[in-house]
């Protein structure tokens, strides 16, 4: 067999034996845990079992964002649950279930903590009309470092900016979680 005849044989073994196992790519919606079938999704406000100020209206409304933004799906917001499964094909429930501000760095020459890390434990299920559960993660974790400054005023007002921060990446990674199955 001539060197080109070889080359060309390893090169068709190899796309085969690619092909065959698959590379862990695929497209966008391909490996949804979501049936065609759903087209309504409701999503009523996230239940909060933490003292965290405002972290559950944040994440829902960070939910619906991205839900409006990434998908087809019509969103129905601002209803209890009970009426959301009535009008929806599927409902999201989420609940915050931990919320925690622990000191990350410390300024040496004042002694003062410099940066927090906010860490907040969610549970998430997507539950079709029939009662299906089409999605669930009972501890859906997402952390965010954000600065500490010396006015106590600003300190507070840097927190809900951290959350904000917070609940819009929480929100991208759970709704690529519940499209893509990563």
């Amino acid at each position: 067999m001539r060197r080109w005849q070889r080359v060309a044989v390893a090169v068709l073994a190899g796309g085969i034996t690619l092909g065959i196992t698959g590379c862990g790519y695929h497209e966008m919606g391909a490996a949804t845990h979501i049936p065609a079938n759903v087209q309504t999704l409701a999503v009523p406000m996230f239940v909060s079992k933490v003292q965290g100020y405002n972290t559950e209206t944040v994440f829902t409304q960070a939910v619906v964002r991205e839900l409006n933004t990434r998908t087809n799906y019509r969103v129905l917001v601002g209803m209890n649950a009970s009426d959301a499964m009535k009008d929806a094909d599927a409902v999201l429930r989420g609940t915050i279930l931990q919320e925690t501000v622990s000191p990350l760095t410390y300024d040496s020459s004042s002694g003062q903590t410099s940066s927090y890390l906010v860490m907040v434990t969610a549970s998430v299920q997507l539950v079709a009309h029939d009662g299906k559960v089409l999605y669930s993660n009972d501890a859906f974790v997402w952390r965010e470092q954000y600065q500490s400054t010396e006015a106590l005023s600003q300190f507070v007002q840097e927190d809900g900016f951290a959350v904000r921060r917070m609940g819009r990446d929480f929100a991208q990674a759970l709704v690529s979680e519940m499209l893509e199955g990563f």
